[in-house]
């Protein structure tokens, strides 16, 4: 017997531990004595949960059960290590209760004696409540349960050791004939009460059921009854709001003598079992740590997917985001300040004419409670960080998609589009939050919208096929479309400028820069009364594909930044050519320009980097990222050094103390863990393909590789010594590799099974003795390590 975190097992050889048989059929006298049993149970009309259960999920898929906490000894094949025993009883040859075996063979014993006809049926039988019995229903699950067994209802080791569970006074229910094919019993949550239990019972024992097909219909009744445990709470537990942490001790159920205790994680029950070195768990009181985390760098840049995010304030500091976080980076000082006051992802920027209040949307969301957070744009002072004005709460449809201030008026005014099927155009005051005026604008995509620097009644708007001219009176809002004549109308038209004449430019997908003057009206063609219009006076080719970004230098020149051809140009105010520069390609197009001081030009690329410089000089980046979702991160075990994969197949190294990029490698496949040798010399990467490789942190050459099944890796670690690897996988499995020669020479050693979900995560104890490792039902297992 040994003493574990989950409590005290003790290890019971299979030929010592019967397996129970019950047969069932109609009812004998033995159902009094049922009812007398569960009655010595019944407490607020609710049985007394004694064992928690856990439905066995499907790979990749987190069945919508209980989750438990159990503790798993030893590893699957390879090395002295000692047999898999967890909570799902995955022993070669069944397990169950001594006494409880004891009293079945008394029962059948009893049922011989019976004469009457019995019904056929299926086997199973009424779930005992007794504390010193273990609930079994059907057969267990044989020992690779993930090949074999599907949505079977288990449960939680005895918070006792077995050989200390004493036999029960009264034998279980009897229900029916004897029936020698009787198999032993996975076990099934309690029912609510008595009647719901005879109820379940009748719907088991159609007569429909085949008994060539009886395993299979036992699994899907023993994960179905599982959801019977949510009615069985009490109503004060079912009407609670969920939490992620335990909550007050006043709300906890305790099971089994005080063995384990109950919590709810995103508002599922979990049953949490209790170490025992703990005499009296409520008396427990911890305090919270006097540390708090607060976000130190922001590594990153959103150009992929997003415009017109880039600016330069009074300050000196850049401002664009990244998810939620709106940041300001002090390129001189190599500092970074973080507005975070969002709860979804930022979208669209825009700055102030005085450049130091600035506006921000996001888009809609959901909380950690899964309610939904609408969109809103927020106004805010960047000298504190302080929210002056959060606006559009309930105006606006799943996000913010462009926003800008008037300039004329010194930024009384801040028009908004959002991502409504409408694309609704709105202005707001923005001294006291109000609503202006509101208008459907397009069913079209909008991209850009800007007010008049000169005249703000005056906003125009691009967007898919479009260039509309809007007039703003009072609450009204009045379009009118540009009118493209003999030139060819763009697919896009992706940005535009005002000029040092007001005149409006655009760039579009065609690569041409529009320039667009308001003439009068052709009486012949708009007929009378027709006012100006708005048409294109001048095409200036400028790129080979798209135009994504314009820019008004301060000597009335004007930048423009391709997307096909990663070309930065430079063009006099009557747009002729004076110099331009490419963009290497590991950066990207270009997606915004913005102009520093000096004649300092700062580029933001579709491939989220930073780059500043000069068209005569050139450009480095000074803020790079991943441009796909990331996965994999690893920290360096000596130095100020962490590693990160994502779906854009980059490896790269970063340094926490420069904030920089050390280096950065393409993968052969999409990475999803790392994690670095405790030497620091290798690193290890989990593929989504199985496969998983180790690197030179020095030369980034793959060493080795390897493979373990054919599902994704979601975690990797290696043990504090550096003399095992452990690989989650989402096969459910935990692959042990023996390390040598500081991580360039790898050897099978073992497997951990025992989860009946995708592995989340793992990590060592600091002796290396033990692997405690999550999985994708919130399922918590302990592996205990023996070389």
């Amino acid at each position: 017997m040994t003493q574990q975190p989950g409590g005290y097992r003790e290890s019971v050889p299979s030929a010592e531990r019967a397996s129970p048989r019950v047969s069932v059929g109609t009812q004998t006298e033995e159902s009094s004595m049922l009812e007398a049993k569960q009655s010595q149970y019944l407490s607020n009309g609710h049985l007394k949960q004694t064992e928690s259960s856990v439905v066995q999920g499907k790979t990749d898929q987190a069945p919508s059960t209980l989750g438990q906490t159990g503790f798993t000894e030893g590893l699957v094949s390879g090395g002295p290590l000692e047999p898999v025993k967890n909570s799902f009883g995955l022993q070669a040859e069944g397990g169950g209760d001594p006494g409880f075996a004891l009293e079945l063979q008394n029962v059948q014993e009893k049922q011989k004696v019976q004469e009457e006809p019995q019904a056929r049926g299926t086997g199973c039988h009424l779930p005992r409540t007794c504390p010193h019995e273990t609930q079994d229903v059907g057969e267990p699950p044989p020992e690779d349960s993930r090949d074999k067994v599907s949505g079977v209802g288990q449960s939680q080791p005895p918070a006792q050791s077995l050989g200390q569970l004493p036999a029960s006074p009264e034998p279980p229910l009897e229900v029916g004939s004897s029936n020698s094919s009787s198999t032993p019993a996975s076990p099934v949550p309690a029912v609510q009460s008595l009647m719901s239990s005879k109820k379940e019972l009748l719907r088991r024992n159609s007569s429909s059921d085949k008994p060539s097909k009886t395993k299979q219909r036992l699994s899907k009744k023993a994960a179905s009854s599982a959801n019977l445990f949510n009615h069985s709470s009490s109503f004060e537990n079912r009407t609670k709001d969920p939490s992620l942490s335990p909550g007050p001790l006043s709300a906890r159920r305790m099971h089994q003598e005080g063995r384990s205790t109950k919590m709810f994680l995103r508002g599922r029950p979990i049953t949490m079992y209790i170490p025992s070195d703990f005499l009296n768990y409520e008396e427990l009181r911890m305090e919270l740590p006097t540390e708090k985390l607060k976000l130190d760098w922001v590594y990153g840049y959103r150009g992929r997917d997003c415009r017109s995010n880039l600016y330069v304030l009074t300050s000196g500091e850049l401002v664009y985001f990244i998810a939620c976080v709106v940041v300001l980076y002090h390129v001189q000082h190599r500092t970074q300040r973080h507005y975070l006051r969002h709860t979804d992802c930022v979208r669209c920027l825009a700055v102030h004419p005085d450049k130091v209040r600035v506006a921000s949307g996001q888009m809609a969301g959901v909380d950690k409670d899964g309610k939904p957070l609408q969109p809103s744009v927020h106004i805010w002072d960047s000298s504190n960080l302080n929210t002056l004005l959060e606006i559009g709460q309930g105006s606006f449809e799943r996000g913010v998609g462009s926003l800008a201030f008037s300039t004329a008026d010194e930024g009384a005014y801040l028009c908004v589009i959002d991502e409504s099927n409408e694309h609704m155009l709105s202005v707001w005051d923005c001294a006291r939050g109000t609503k202006q005026a509101e208008i459907k604008s397009t069913n079209e995509s909008v991209l850009t919208v800007e007010f008049n620097p000169q005249d703000s009644s005056n906003i125009i708007t691009t967007g898919k096929s479009h260039v509309y001219f809007w007039t703003w009176s009072g609450n009204s809002l009045t379009k009118k479309q540009g009118i493209f004549g003999k030139y060819k109308k763009p697919k896009f038209i992706q940005c535009f400028v005002f000029d040092t004449n007001s005149d409006v430019l655009t760039g579009d997908s065609e690569g041409n820069i529009l320039t667009w003057a308001r003439v009068p009206a052709d009486i012949r063609t708009l007929g009378k009364g027709a006012k100006e219009t708005y048409q294109i006076s001048k095409q200036t080719r400028a790129h080979e594909g798209s135009i994504f970004s314009l820019c008004l230098c301060r000597d009335g020149s004007v930048l423009s930044g391709g997307g096909k051809d990663r070309r930065l140009v430079q063009w006099s105010p009557s747009l002729s050519l004076l110099q331009e520069v490419e963009i290497p390609e590991q950066f990207g197009a270009v997606r915004t320009i913005a102009e520093g001081d000096g004649g300092e030009l700062l580029v933001g690329t579709t491939r989220n980097a930073l780059l500043r410089g000069s068209l005569a000089e050139g450009f480095r980046p000074i803020i790079q990222g991943h441009t796909d979702e990331l996965w994999g991160l690893g920290t360096h075990p000596s130095r100020d050094l962490f590693v990160t994969c994502a779906h854009d197949r980059q490896l790269c190294m970063w340094d926490s103390g420069e904030h920089t990029l050390a280096w950065s490698t393409t993968l052969e496949e999409t990475g999803l863990c790392a994690d670095f040798h405790p030497s620091g010399k290798v690193v290890t990467v989990g593929f989504s393909s199985g496969r998983w490789v180790v690197l030179d942190t020095e030369t980034q050459q793959v060493l080795s590789s390897y493979i373990d099944g054919n599902e994704q890796l979601s975690v990797v670690r290696y043990s504090p010594d550096g003399e095992f690897l452990a690989i989650g996988s989402h096969d459910n499995f935990i692959y042990i590799y023996s390390v040598e020669d500081s991580g360039h020479k790898y050897t099978r050693f073992g497997r951990c099974t025992g989860h009946s979900s995708f592995i989340t995560h793992l990590d060592w104890s600091k002796d290396g003795k033990f692997i405690m490792s999550n999985s994708g039902d919130y399922e918590i297992l302990y592996c205990k390590f023996h070389v």
